[in-house]
């Protein structure tokens, strides 16, 4: 392993280089349709991107943005988290992870919060037993 370094993702260019780590979590979703969410929701929600790199090689990626309601109060909400499936169970997420908790603390959120799918047992897992996370609330969704 080469030395780690983590870089916030701001370009385009940028943007697609973190895209084939991305789509092996969000598979759902082509090029064209991932470069239009993400600058949207940077533009609109605050949304931005880390890239944690291996020499000069992306390996994983996280996404977030602050959130406020009124049962957080002012949180960070961790929107994509995704190590490449060849290179997991290395610490990269952990790092990533634990990046973003050090950059929501000095910005002054009391919560950094995530939602993960119900059949990812193993990222269940590694947020409860690896990153001391608490399992609070399931997450529903209706189509419209």
């Amino acid at each position: 392993m080469e030395e780690t370094i983590i870089k916030e993702l701001v370009t385009e260019k940028d943007f697609l280089a973190g895209y084939p780590i991305m789509k092996q979590l969000r598979s759902h979703l082509n090029e064209d349709a991932y470069m239009e969410l993400v600058l949207e929701a940077k533009e609109k929600e605050q949304y931005r991107q880390f890239a944690l790199f291996d020499g000069d090689e992306v390996v994983a990626v996280i996404g977030f943005q602050p959130m406020i309601t009124l049962y957080y109060g002012r949180y960070i909400w961790v929107c994509d988290l995704v190590t490449d499936a060849a290179k997991r169970s290395k610490g990269y997420g952990e790092k990533l992870l634990g990046f973003v908790h050090d950059l929501a603390r000095s910005e002054g959120y009391s919560f950094v919060a995530l939602s993960s799918g119900l059949q990812r047992s193993d990222a269940h897992r590694f947020y409860e037993v690896k990153m001391g996370y608490d399992r609070v609330s399931y997450v529903f969704k209706t189509g419209l």
